[in-house]
């Protein structure tokens, strides 16, 4: 290999590991390049912690809540009682399926009672 073209790549070498050691350097501690143009507004100071609602904030959400329970509270009797019908409608048995069923229990009591007594 002719030396010239071994110290014209070494250079190149050279020249790219100063690139990116000049990179490195310009890194501040985050691993962010550091800024060397001084910004126009200041940065603004990140405060930590919870949020905080105004005083005007809360009492809009709580006038707000206030008037959703006021609706509810005025809602008519008929309509809850129409809502309360269609969810849970009454079933009610007859005298003569009470009484069927009433015969099928006590059949198989018996047939219990039995089948303790023959073991």
């Amino acid at each position: 290999m002719d030396t010239k073209q071994i110290l014209a790549d070494l250079r190149a070498e050279l020249n790219r590991i100063d690139g990116v050691i000049a990179t490195l350097e310009g890194l501040d501690g985050a691993g962010t390049l550091k800024s060397t143009v001084p910004s126009a507004q200041p940065a603004q100071k990140q405060t930590g912690g919870r949020r905080r609602m105004s005083a005007a904030g809360r009492k809009k959400i709580a006038e707000a809540q206030r008037k959703r329970w006021a609706a509810q509270k005025k809602a008519s009797p008929a309509q809850k009682v129409a809502s309360a019908r269609k969810s849970a409608p009454a079933r009610h048995m007859s005298p003569a399926t009470k009484k069927r069923l009433s015969v099928l229990a006590k059949a198989r009591w018996a047939a219990r009672k039995k089948a303790a007594k023959a073991a």
